[in-house]
């Protein structure tokens, strides 16, 4: 049984995977999308496609998945607990995989009161660890929780998300993670390459990288102040004062000074024994993670790389998207 697509395929051929991010716009029209997705053909091996970020309301990710799809780069689906009930996380599964999702990012999702609809209800009616268990359930048994069958089940790569900097930080909240199904983590944004060394000789030690491909999240930076904004705000996110304090004195010439950091930084990672890829989020500047990619020598991406159930899924979907 082959699992997931392109992504999947690097990372068991044990190569260095960039990925990306698309958000969804709070809009009914899908050039937007085709737009972000466009910009990281050629730079990523696979997109997120964010599901109601910061708790507020975007279009729906699996519309995003049919527009990322569309424009040449594979999808990753971002899929809440939050906001859906385990019928409609199954249902969700389905339909992004036959839209050309190959892989899942498993989330709580951010908490209500930060959004724009505070007295939302939370439905949380499966957790994390249980809907990575059904997306497991399903790619390896073609079932439902019901214990219905499926056609053609889904088999997704499936991905949790971890923060390696937080403090203080307790990696057993990790593992329970990965013995529910995960496949890869995705970690949050981290530029302090020293604490994530002392975090992944932890992980080395406890066999996390044996169990499960290991990506590590960042931000190019572009400014003292979203620096220091991240780092005061953002839960397990270290920004070092020093490339803060150098932020601050380059001026105009901030955004330079900052992809110059993040360069460095994704060599750090790139560097790292046993880290499997970046993940590298644009925040609406596309054009930086291309910087970004570029000069820290990722680019050009891997071609050729597919794995047979990607082949047969692709061709499936461009007959129905018409591309």
């Amino acid at each position: 049984m082959t699992t997931g697509g392109r992504l999947a395929a690097i990372l068991a051929s044990g190569g260095f995977c960039v990925t990306g991010e698309v958000v969804p716009p709070r809009s009914g029209d899908g050039r937007g999308v085709t737009e972000q997705a466009r910009a990281l053909v050629g730079y990523v091996d696979a997109a997120n496609v964010t599901d109601n970020p910061i708790a507020s309301a975007h279009m729906s990710p699996l519309a995003g998945v049919r527009f990322v799809a569309a424009a040449g780069v594979e999808a990753t689906v971002q899929l809440t607990c939050r906001d859906r009930n385990r019928l409609a996380l199954t249902a969700d599964l389905m339909g992004a995989w036959a839209l050309g999702a190959r892989n899942v990012l498993c989330l709580n999702g951010d908490p209500l009161k930060i959004g724009d609809h505070p007295d939302a209800a939370v439905v949380n009616d499966l957790s994390v660890l249980e809907l990575v268990s059904l997306a497991k359930r399903m790619r390896e048994q073609g079932t439902t929780l019901s214990g219905a069958e499926i056609t053609d089940p889904p088999r997704y790569l499936i991905a949790v998300a971890d923060m390696p900097l937080a403090d203080p930080y307790d990696p057993r909240r990790l593992e329970v993670k990965l013995d529910a199904g995960a496949d890869v983590v995705m970690t949050q944004i981290a530029y302090d390459i020293e604490a994530l060394i002392a975090w992944a000789a932890l992980m080395r030690e406890r066999g996390v990288f044996e169990r499960a491909k290991v990506i590590v999240g960042v931000v190019p930076l572009r400014s003292a102040k979203a620096a220091r904004y991240m780092h005061q705000h953002l839960p397990g996110v270290r920004v070092p004062a020093s490339m803060i304090d150098d932020l601050e004195r380059a001026g105009d010439d901030a955004e330079e000074v900052g992809i110059g950091h993040t360069i460095d930084v994704v060599q750090g990672i790139r560097a790292i024994d046993g880290v499997a890829g970046v993940h590298v989020m644009g925040m609406g500047h596309d054009d930086a993670i291309a910087r970004v990619v570029e000069g820290a020598g990722l680019f050009p991406r891997p071609t050729g790389v597919s794995s047979a159930s990607d082949q047969s899924a692709s061709d499936g979907s461009r007959s129905s998207m018409g591309v």
